[in-house]
This record gives C-alpha cells, sequence and structure tokens, in this order.
C-alpha cells in the first residue's frame, strides 16, 4: 500500500496531541455548527468516541463565535475523562440512563447526539444489552421530542456480506446474527417508531469500524503482530474510518435529522484485505507477520459512499492511518486495552 506525498504527513506522538487532532474541527464543522440555534448534549459521553467529539463541537462553537452549551451525560465511571471533558469546557452531568427520573433531569438541548449502547457482555448478559439499545432510546426519544437527534447503530446489522459486493447499502435489508446485532436492530426500530408519531427528526449512523491510534482494528492487528502472535484471517476484509473523521460526520449529521429517520452509513472508503493491512503494518513495524485461518468469502463490510455528499469525505486515508498505527505501536503508545473482536463471525461479543 503506497503513500502518497499527503499520507506522509507526520502522526501524533503523543496522547495529548493525538486528541487535539481528533477533535480538530475542519471549517464545515464549524459551519454546520454555527448555524445550530441551541445547546448540544451528548448521551454516553464517556466511551471511546464521545470526548474527543464532545470537545470538537465545544471548538466549533468557539470558532464561529457561538455562545451555545455543549452537554456531556454519562455515569462517569472514570472521574479522569469527566475532569478532561471540563477541562475542554464540555459541561459534565452524571446520570444512569436505565433510571427514569435521571433522564428527566437532564439539560435541555436543541440537538442531542446518543452514543449509548451495550456490545461486549451481550452473551453472557443479553437482558442488559436489550435493556440498554433499547429502554434507554425510549426514555431519550420521550426526553427529547423536541430535538433533533443523531443516534449510533452498528453495521452489524447487516450481517455477513460477499466480499465483492462493495459492502452493504442503507437500502439492504438488515440481517442481525446474534443477540447484540438484534438489539441493535431493535434501538433503530424504537427511534424509528418515536421519529414517526412523535414528528422527531432523527439520524441513526451506522457505524463500522471508527479507528484511533489507541483502539481499533488497525491497533488490534499491530498489537498481534508486535506480540508474536498469528493474525487471524478468516473475516478477510473490513472497514476503517478515522475517528477524527467519523466525529466530523456526525456533527455534520446533526441538520440533517428527518422525520421518517434517515438511515446513512458511518464508514471509510476502502474494503481492505485483513491479510494485505497485516503485512503492511508489519513491513513497517520491522516484525514478522505469521497468519491462521483461511479467508472466507464473505465478511462485516459497510459502504459508506451514501454519506459522503452530506457528511462530506473521509480526510485521512487508510494508508495514512496504518503508517501511523505502525509507528505508534513499534513505540510502545499507550492503548485502551479494549479489542475490537472485528474477527467475530458468530455475532457474539
Amino acid at each position: 500500500m503506497s503513500l502518497s506525498a499527503a499520507d506522509q504527513l507526520p502522526g501524533p506522538t503523543d496522547v495529548e496531541a493525538l486528541e487535539e487532532q481528533l477533535s480538530r474541527p475542519p471549517e464545515q464543522v464549524v459551519e454546520t455548527l454555527h448555524a445550530l440555534d441551541g445547546d448540544l448534549v451528548f448521551l454516553g459521553v464517556a466511551g471511546k468516541m464521545g470526548p474527543t467529539m464532545a470537545r470538537m463541537a465545544r471548538r466549533a462553537f468557539d470558532l464561529a463565535g457561538v455562545r451555545h452549551q455543549v452537554y456531556g451525560v454519562s455515569r462517569f465511571r472514570d472521574p479522569a475523562v469527566r475532569a478532561r471533558l471540563e477541562a475542554w469546557g464540555v459541561r459534565t452531568h452524571v446520570a444512569d440512563l436505565l433510571d427514569d427520573r435521571a433522564v428527566e433531569a437532564l439539560p435541555d438541548a436543541a440537538y442531542v447526539v446518543s452514543m449509548s449502547g451495550f456490545k461486549f457482555g451481550t452473551h453472557t448478559a443479553p437482558e442488559l444489552a436489550w435493556a440498554t439499545n433499547c429502554c434507554i432510546p425510549v426514555a431519550v426519544c420521550r426526553r427529547y421530542r423536541d430535538s433533533r437527534i443523531v443516534t449510533f447503530s452498528t453495521g452489524n446489522v447487516y450481517g455477513l456480506v460477499p466480499c465483492d459486493s462493495g459492502g452493504s447499502r442503507e437500502s439492504d435489508a438488515p440481517r442481525p446474527d446474534g443477540e447484540y446485532a438484534m438489539s441493535a436492530l431493535g434501538r433503530e426500530r424504537i427511534y424509528e417508531y418515536y421519529s414517526n408519531v412523535q414528528q422527531t427528526p432523527v439520524v441513526i449512523l451506522r457505524l463500522n469500524y471508527a479507528t484511533e491510534l489507541r483502539y481499533g482494528v488497525l491497533v488490534d492487528l499491530a498489537q498481534q503482530i508486535q506480540a508474536g502472535a498469528p493474525v487471524d484471517v478468516t473475516m478477510g476484509a473490513v472497514n476503517v474510518i478515522w475517528l477524527g473523521d467519523a466525529n466530523a460526520m456526525t456533527l455534520r449529521a446533526l441538520p440533517h435529522a428527518a422525520s421518517p429517520a434517515r438511515v446513512l452509513n458511518l464508514a471509510g472508503p476502502d474494503l481492505l484485505s485483513t491479510r494485505d493491512v497485516a503485512n503492511e503494518l508489519a513491513q513497517r513495524m520491522g516484525r514478522p507477520v505469521t497468519f491462521a485461518g483461511r479467508e472466507r468469502d464473505e465478511a462485516l463490510l459497510s459502504n459508506g459512499q451514501a454519506a459522503y455528499a452530506l457528511l462530506g469525505h473521509p480526510q485521512i486515508t487508510s494508508a495514512q492511518m496504518i503508517q501511523w498505527t505502525a509507528d505508534w505501536i513499534a513505540r510502545g503508545g499507550p492503548t485502551l486495552g479494549k479489542p475490537t473482536h472485528f474477527q467475530t463471525r458468530t455475532g457474539q461479543f
């Protein structure tokens, strides 16, 4: 995978520089948020995407000269995340979204980004997955019935598709496999229902897969190579999208909320060979790589082209992500210790 001159830009060298890059608002995001007419709340803000996205929104409002508030809601089991958000100018609010009284006490906001969800542990606690993925949307839609809502879903709702298909499109019928994917589709149906009956404008973003230098598919592969573990290529192809691009595209989705709800794939433009990516990472890390399994004809792949006309095209290329990840892992950069399990084909997480 060759790098163009643009691809050879140096990557972030530490966590502070990484989080600054991930939260740097492109001009189009500043323009989008300048046009908003109210405050913005992020629900489930303390996850992997939320902190830098909320910071990007705060930075964009500031650059636009707009005084709207950015709120971040979470249980905040890690106090350091809350402190970091507050330092960035995000007003935090502690709440369990499964608690009706806590939901009623949430801050008012004209715009909502709902990031709450349950994936890992679904196999052992399916009831919690269904409660989180389906009951919380009911509460969110009732509390913010007069707001514009952007909510996250997952490409898992499509199921596996042929690797030569170009990836699942929004018009494809869902074929969820396993309780995580089924409950994620249930989450979508709840938002669609309330969008219809309340006329609440909604965008559903089916994400597949966001990555940065501390977690993501590329980090998983690089860590396996670094450890000398064989790379399983049974899931022979994969999508990746840089987290900063996913943040920007999510914020640009706010004015596109509609009733009935609009569904958009949030995915990178390339369908990458797992084997080719592993070979490229290994070469750049100066490490050998071995493989296990054999590529299957089907993989979990999404086609993100339809969203680009509305939300913009991802700016960080796959080649650049691979280069930056190889450098980061080879240097011993910190990671979140949260593998994606992208190679799982059974639907059990």
